[in-house]
């Protein structure tokens, strides 16, 4: 008889949701939830915690995420902010740059009472951005409070102006699994580094100066690196024709959890897995395009 099969994880992702405004049109977005998104087409229990205004913006959103079989049970609707947009301006290469509208929903995240008393999920998700108000600071305390055994993911997403040391700090002091590019790798590490070799020396650099084991760099059309409980993995990435990048970082890390947490590949080959997600994405318009996972893991575009 085969034994019961394993319980997918549950892997809860904290902080902004929101509408990114680009010149070809409105796409939902924010760290967090493009992440749950992408771990949901992967067999994971994707857990967004953010909160949206009670506006058709927000309708629209627990719409579509509902739409692509997430849960929004703890995505709050709030009365007196509005949903959270985001004007995104792209060049030449599909790369944005942000302008991020403040006082909206995601800055005051709720936390209910019921969600301190579930189970823990095997890993917690969050980042810089969503910390830039204190009442989110606290929320996130106290879910960390309540689910110590979750792994602690950080993704360092440093924006001006929430890239303040204090809130550098806060998140580096909870890490246990730490994404960031090549360039806030440098900010931590107080060199540029560009080869794989480098890169892995300024990892090891902030990883022994903050107690953090599990590291992953991403380096744009290079490729990422993995440091990983002592050993460094690098993959090369792969050309592609650049749509826009917007969501791409958040394919990735979602790629490689999934492929860590819920498939359990060893960590060369999750790294790999991570970059032809990412690779894909960024191919694509907006963060979250449809999709299927071959055979192979490989993405399969359902939209032509």
């Amino acid at each position: 008889m085969k034994p019961p099969a394993r319980p997918a994880p549950v892997i809860a992702c904290f902080g902004e949701l929101l509408w990114d405004c680009v010149p070809r049109g409105l796409f939902l977005g924010g760290a967090p939830v493009n992440v749950a998104y992408h771990l949901r087409q992967h067999g994971a229990r994707a857990l967004p915690i953010s909160a949206v205004g009670c506006d058709f913006l927000g309708d629209e959103i627990l719409r579509r995420l509902a739409g692509a079989g997430l849960d929004t049970r703890c995505i709050a609707r709030l009365a007196r902010q509005p949903t959270g947009t985001v004007q995104a301006a792209l060049d030449a290469a599909g790369v944005p740059t942000f302008r991020i509208t403040r006082a909206v929903a995601w800055d005051h995240i709720p936390v209910p009472p019921a969600l301190l008393r579930v189970a823990a999920p095997a890993a917690l998700l969050f980042g810089t951005l969503a910390l830039r108000e204190t009442s989110n600071r606290r929320a996130l305390a106290a879910l960390l409070k309540a689910w110590p055994g979750s792994l602690r993911v950080v993704d360092l997403n440093l924006r001006p102006p929430v890239d303040a040391r204090a809130v550098i700090d806060l998140v580096l002091a909870q890490a246990q699994f730490l994404k960031l590019n090549e360039h806030e790798l440098a900010r931590l590490a107080g060199r540029r580094s560009r080869t794989p070799e480098s890169l892995a020396r300024a990892a090891r650099h902030v990883g022994h100066e903050h107690g953090i084991t599990r590291i992953c760099v991403t380096a744009g059309d290079r490729g990422a690196g993995l440091l990983w409980d002592g050993a460094w993995f690098w993959a090369d990435a792969r050309p592609v024709k650049v749509r826009d990048t917007i969501g791409a970082g958040d394919a990735f890390l979602a790629g490689l959890l999934a492929a860590l947490l819920v498939r359990r590949q060893d960590p060369r080959a999750a790294l790999a897995h991570a970059c032809r997600l990412g690779e894909f994405v960024a191919s694509r318009d907006g963060s979250m395009p449809p999709y299927r996972l071959g055979p192979g893991g490989q993405p399969v575009d359902l939209a032509t």
